[in-house]
């Protein structure tokens, strides 16, 4: 008997320009447009198998081992029933004896190898490898963009890790959606050299999620208005400009200050939202005073912050200047456990953790350790891949296999 069952990774992205705001939140329409970099999914993914079988009951998700309910009208419930929808017109209708997949329920087991809910954008990529294993699975002709219009459906950043590489989420002007999609900007062989130095602040659940948070900013926020029209249509602009000529001053301008310019709209909501706490703070610190020597000395800046809607720095950096910073982190926030030194920036010799010359070591206080609870080292990256049936997740009886 035939086992109808593909499995997919798809990697993070983290936005330069924020998306932070719907203007329909059923469809999950943006009201702006927003542009990320993708991470390399082989330090940061999501994995997901799904199988159809006519003996299943029900649609059935697991994540990371753990019954995960598909609501009806949810937005997981939406991703599996467009794409079923896709596979009878795109596939079963053309072709009559193409098996009727679309009428089988389906398991689906997906797994982050990063902490779910913590600021590090595991509904993106774990949407979009839901997204990328069902259009396997039922031999989709779609592009990625055309599938990105169902993983936005999931969750809206997830339609940009449908890409590698540099990838922009086109707003969209439509009520139904159908022009609100990603498309990218630059592949990752065009700009390899982009590095990021990802601190994780605090890998509990946020207290605001994303989805509440920004509906409250929509409602309340006058800054938010000013941002969506006189703002992120230029920084759209001159960041793609930036990522076409390789210009890291550029980009490194414009990340940061649309980061920051994020997070002054969540303060300008009522009640204000804070994501960023002291520790946060602290890194934009460290990171002002590298990028003035740098400046100083080289005339370029040479680290650029973002924080997405929760505590965590992500330092988007070339890959030259990434041992500074891995030191410079290590100074001021020590580490329990070892650096995982991917890149082999220090050859064994571990981290010393110190600053580089010129650096006023008082813009900021030394922490306890585990104020930074761990250091993740990686570079742009590319998009979705498929993966043979020795990587399923589930077993012969279609549940999930325990991972070791």
């Amino acid at each position: 008997m035939s086992v109808f069952q593909a499995t997919a990774s798809a990697p993070v992205n983290i936005a330069c320009i924020k998306y932070w705001g719907k203007r329909d939140t059923k469809l999950i329409l943006p009201t702006n447009s927003s542009l990320s970099v993708t991470l390399d999914q082989d330090h940061l993914r999501s994995t997901t198998t799904s199988r159809a079988d006519p003996s299943f009951k029900k649609d059935t998700l697991w994540l990371n081992g753990k019954d995960d309910p598909i609501k009806e009208g949810g937005r997981l419930a939406t991703c599996i029933n467009e794409l079923k929808r896709l596979r009878k017109v795109l596939v079963e209708d053309k072709d009559a004896s193409a098996p009727k997949l679309s009428t089988y329920a389906v398991h689906i087991a997906s797994y982050n190898n990063f902490p779910t809910a913590a600021g590090l954008a595991s509904s993106a990529s774990g949407f979009a490898a839901l997204v990328s294993s069902l259009a396997k699975l039922y031999e989709l002709p779609s592009t990625p963009s055309e599938l990105s219009l169902i993983a936005r459906q999931g969750s809206g950043s997830a339609c940009r890790s449908l890409f590698g590489g540099y990838v922009a989420w086109e707003m969209g002007t439509k009520a139904d959606g159908s022009d609100s999609y990603a498309v990218e900007v630059a592949p990752q062989s065009h700009w390899p050299e982009m590095h990021a130095v990802i601190c994780v602040v605090n890998d509990a659940k946020k207290g605001t999620s994303s989805t509440s948070g920004m509906q409250r900013t929509v409602e309340t926020s006058a800054l938010l208005q000013h941002r969506i029209k006189h703002v992120v249509p230029k920084r759209m602009a001159d960041i793609s400009a930036a990522i076409q000529a390789r210009d890291f001053d550029a980009f490194a301008q414009i990340t940061m200050a649309d980061s920051n310019q994020f997070h002054a709209v969540a303060l300008d909501t009522e009640p204000p939202i804070f994501y960023m706490n002291d520790v946060s703070k602290a890194i934009i610190a460290l990171i002002v005073e590298y990028n003035r020597v740098a400046l100083e000395k080289t005339g370029h800046l040479k680290a650029a912050y973002t924080y997405d809607a929760g505590p965590n720095a992500v330092i988007y950096t070339l890959q030259e200047n990434a041992k500074e910073i891995v030191e410079l982190i290590h100074k001021y926030f020590p580490q329990k456990e070892a650096f995982n030194d991917r890149f082999q920036l220090f050859g064994g010799e571990g981290v010393k953790g110190k600053v580089v010359e010129g650096f006023n070591e008082a813009v900021a206080q030394p922490h306890e350790v585990d104020a930074v609870k761990g250091i993740i080292h990686t570079k742009v990256g590319d998009g979705p891949r498929t993966l043979g049936a020795e990587e399923s997740l589930l077993n012969a009886e279609g549940t999930p296999k325990t991972l070791a």
